[in-house]
């Protein structure tokens, strides 16, 4: 280009093709700055959130350790160590940040973080570190060590720690091996920096979550001590017929098929028949009411026995004369859905139990039907059982019927007021929601109005915008309140039933 003898003009054009390429190299230059200053934005606000998170955590492990000494004083002690090395670590470089920071009059304008010098001059003199420079690497590599005692060598998470902070020669096909500090910090930007040692505090949260979890991990020990057990008693049914004997066990809350007692005692009676860690218990009921059983659980621990007292209650009632029927959706039954429904007569085999109803029809499982009402504002439900002496019960129950509420307009699953960038409302859906309905339906939008202010409305057809929507959108301005009403939709799988227009959604284009 610069070749050869060129006219005034054509040297002139060259000259501008120049600045302009300069000038482009720059814009990308700021838009890189700027990239690092989003980032180091939002890697701080996780390690906000991850902070928060680790507290929790570290209080659930102190009230636990006090609960508990002896299952969790040693674990809350490492936890406190963890915490103590990671937030002096932290706080060391939050305030080599506030360092580099210092002479920035806007923390925000990451465009004008572009020298070099600042942290250049703090870390390194010609091929060798300042002494700020060596504490710096002496600061990560003693905290990674630290924490690699505490967990241990034999841990999975040591390799992993190593590596998050390693801080070995690094090797690169531009200058080949290269010391570690020099190849991350030094002719970097001040807000790659910036980023760098943000990434590094996240390092360092993020290794407290992993030792944390680890040493919460897997499921909490049961309390050795016999002391602690509570017993459990575990009936064949809930109630009995009188005359009838309960059947049923009691175990301990552990449910440890390897834990035996060496006595059982229950209402008076030695129990001989233990199964399961669980005493097996076959008596007459007794008489209509509220009963007890009373006994003990006896251990050996430590050469000594321990007794766990045993007091539980159950009842008996009378053999039934009515059915017990329940919608297991609530009282109402909804029109256009399969509504489920448990019917069943206590005491009665399901295969004694007969329901009949409009729209009833029996499901796989005991005891379930399905009801799909037709029309009308209420169904009634007819049940009828044989006892096992033959005798015949019946009962009856009446159920509302309810229509689907109408759903919900949404725009990328958000109903109400929602905010967006014109680009990407162009290319969203529209949907029908039915938030918090009973029932989990899929709603199939068939088409919307949409209107843009300062624009005529649009009939758009289906659920995504339709190019008389998308030039209307693309004139909005920021600000623009974009309404989205009318919206239709039909049920999947039932496209018969009519499903009320969804209610409008709000657009503000920002």
């Amino acid at each position: 280009m610069a070749s050869g003898k060129l006219s005034p003009r054509q040297k002139m054009i060259n000259i501008m093709y120049l600045v302009f390429i300069s000038m482009i190299a720059m814009q990308m230059s700021k838009e890189v700055l700027s990239a690092f200053g989003y980032m180091n934005e939002k890697l701080t606000e996780n390690n906000t959130t991850a902070s928060a998170k680790n507290k929790a955590t570290l209080e659930n492990l102190a009230t636990k350790a006090q609960e508990q000494p002896e299952k969790y004083s040693e674990l809350h002690a490492k936890a406190l160590e963890v915490d103590k090395l990671s937030s002096k670590f932290n706080d060391y470089l939050e305030e080599k940040k506030q360092f580099f920071l210092k002479d920035q009059k806007d923390l925000k304008d990451y465009e004008t973080m572009d020298p070099t010098g600042i942290v250049d001059q703090h870390f390194f003199v010609g091929d060798k570190f300042t002494t700020e420079g060596q504490e710096f690497l002496d600061q990560i590599n003693g905290y990674r060590d630290a924490i690699v005692k505490i967990v241990g060598e034999k841990s999975p998470l040591a390799a992993t720690i190593k590596n998050r902070f390693d801080t070995s020669p690094q090797v690169t096909k531009k200058s080949g091996k290269q010391l570690w500090l020099k190849n991350r910090y030094e002719g970097f930007p001040l807000i790659s920096t910036i980023t760098n040692l943000t990434s590094m505090q996240t390092d360092i949260r993020t290794t407290q979550t992993d030792i944390f979890g680890t040493l919460l991990g897997g499921q909490l020990e049961s309390d050795v001590s016999m002391s602690n057990y509570k017993t459990i008693l575990i009936p064949e049914k809930s109630a009995y017929f009188q005359g009838e004997n309960f059947k049923g066990k009691i175990v301990l809350g552990r449910y440890d098929a390897s834990l035996v007692p060496s006595e059982v005692v229950v209402n008076g009676q030695k129990i001989t028949n233990i199964q399961d860690g669980g005493a097996i218990l076959d008596f007459p009921a007794g008489a209509v009411g509220e009963r007890e059983i009373k006994g003990k659980f006896v251990f050996i621990e430590n050469g000594e026995p321990v007794e766990i007292e045993i007091s539980s209650t159950y009842a008996v009632i009378p053999k039934p004369n009515s059915a017990v029927i329940s919608a297991d959706k609530m009282n109402v039954v909804y029109r256009g859905v399969a509504n489920p429904m448990t019917i069943s007569i206590p005491g009665i085999p399901d295969n004694l139990v007969n329901a009949s109803g409009a729209g009833l029809s029996r499901a796989s499982g005991s005891g379930k039907y399905i009801m799909t009402p037709g029309t009308g504002r209420e169904v009634k439900i007819n049940v009828t059982g044989k006892l096992p002496n033959g005798q015949s019960v019946s009962s009856s129950q009446d159920f509302r019927i309810k229509d689907i509420p109408s759903p919900s307009g949404a725009i990328r699953k958000q109903s109400g007021y929602v905010k967006m960038p014109s680009s990407s409302l162009e290319n969203s859906t529209v949907s029908a929601e039915l938030p918090d309905f009973d029932f989990d339906l899929s709603l199939n939008t068939s088409g919307f109005t949409i209107k843009v202010p300062g624009q005529s409305a649009v009939v758009v057809s289906g659920n995504k915008m339709n190019d008389a929507a998308q030039k209307a959108i693309a004139k909005a301005k920021r600000g623009d309140v974009i309404t989205i009403f009318d919206i239709k939709s039909s049920l999947s799988g039932n496209t018969s039933y009519k499903i009320k227009d969804a209610s409008a959604v709000s657009i503000e284009i920002q």
